[in-house]
């Protein structure tokens, strides 16, 4: 049987995560300065953007810009991929923290069965990781609710992000983004 965190530890747990949402939204940051550091800077900003669960970071357009000006512009889908792969991991553990959350309902009961096959799950993640997404962070809540292994969650997101921040790269090379946001 697994070990159960302790009511206080729950909450402390999802203050400081509501508490870190909070200071993003009210924190006066230029996100785009997160641009000048190019790789870094595309880390940081998906790191951020994806763990804050409640408030929108705009990050496409900076990553785009990103990603144009670099380089290397695979180095740019690495670093953005693997940063926004990390903030999904918020939603996920609260999920793990709170999975009483998700208990007792039948709806629960046939997603824990879809889930139960390691590869579908897998497949899963990584298809809904690929689109922008808004309602993913209810997935990595699910996901960590559920148990899904840690390790799936964060190789099945962070290959879909590939996808995702390779398509956006692309198409702000190809494209000449810059010039399309400016």
């Amino acid at each position: 049987m697994g070990r159960t965190a302790h009511p206080v530890q729950k909450v402390v747990a999802v203050l400081a995560l509501v508490g870190i949402n909070v200071l993003l939204f009210i924190a006066p940051f230029d996100y785009h300065v997160l641009g000048a550091l190019a790789y870094p800077g595309a880390f940081l900003v998906t790191l951020i953007a994806n763990a804050a669960v409640v408030v929108p970071v705009p990050y496409i357009p900076i990553v785009a810009h990103i990603a144009q000006t670099a380089g290397v512009p695979v180095l740019v889908v690495l670093a953005a991929s693997f940063g926004s792969a990390l903030g999904e991991c918020v939603a996920f553990a609260v999920g793990r923290v709170e999975k009483e959350l998700f208990e007792g309902h039948a709806w629960v009961e046939r997603i824990r069965r879809f889930f139960a096959h390691p590869r579908r799950t897998a497949l899963f993640l990584f298809f809904f990781a690929i689109p922008l997404n808004p309602v993913f962070d209810v997935g990595g809540l699910g996901a960590g609710a559920l148990g899904v292994p840690f390790r799936t969650f964060l190789i099945a997101v962070w290959l879909g992000r590939i996808v995702r921040f390779a398509i956006l790269a692309y198409i702000a090379i190809e494209f000449d983004a810059l010039a399309l946001l400016s």
